[in-house]
């Protein structure tokens, strides 16, 4: 005899989603989701990949930063990393950094046509945002990137 509750459909279970939950959720779906406009809009048609162009937002906004570094801000494996800051580098868009004191922490930054398609980047993903946040209201922008900032605070300062 089979004494194993009876299991709960997925619909039920997902109805009662809410709350900080159903905000985890969301934020995983636009994490996910987001790639594809990114890549169709701002990553192929200026001749990067997906991780390419991270790094090179990355280095844009932050400056100088260490492979493990990107790894951990991109979420990303170290070797997927640092074989595409070789081919940033073989493109002439990366170069080492001068921060030099640790022979171990080998930073690297933009070269100054690294900085000229960072540049590049800005009207794309300016396109790409004009699309994705049409017919939201400019208080609703606002408040999501505050939100948002919060949230990426948190998640910085994370330990279980």
């Amino acid at each position: 005899m089979d004494i194993t509750p009876p299991v709960e459909p997925l619909a039920d279970t997902a109805a009662q989603i809410e709350g900080e939950v159903a905000l985890l959720v969301d934020l995983l779906k636009l994490g996910t989701f987001i790639g594809t406009p990114m890549r169709e809009g701002v990553a192929d048609p200026l001749g990067l990949t997906t991780t390419d162009l991270r790094i090179v937002l990355a280095l844009g906004g932050e400056g100088e930063l260490a492979g493990h570094d990107l790894s951990e801000i991109m979420g990303v494996p170290p070797m997927n990393v640092s074989r595409a800051i070789a081919a940033l580098t073989q493109r002439g868009l990366v170069e080492p950094g001068s921060n030099r004191r640790n022979r171990r922490r080998k930073p690297v930054r933009l070269t100054s046509a690294g900085e000229a398609l960072f540049a590049q980047t800005i009207p794309a993903m300016a396109h790409v945002g004009a699309d994705l946040f049409k017919g939201v209201p400019a208080r609703d922008r606002e408040a999501f990137r505050r939100v948002a900032a919060s949230v990426l605070m948190r998640i910085g300062r994370w330990g279980g």
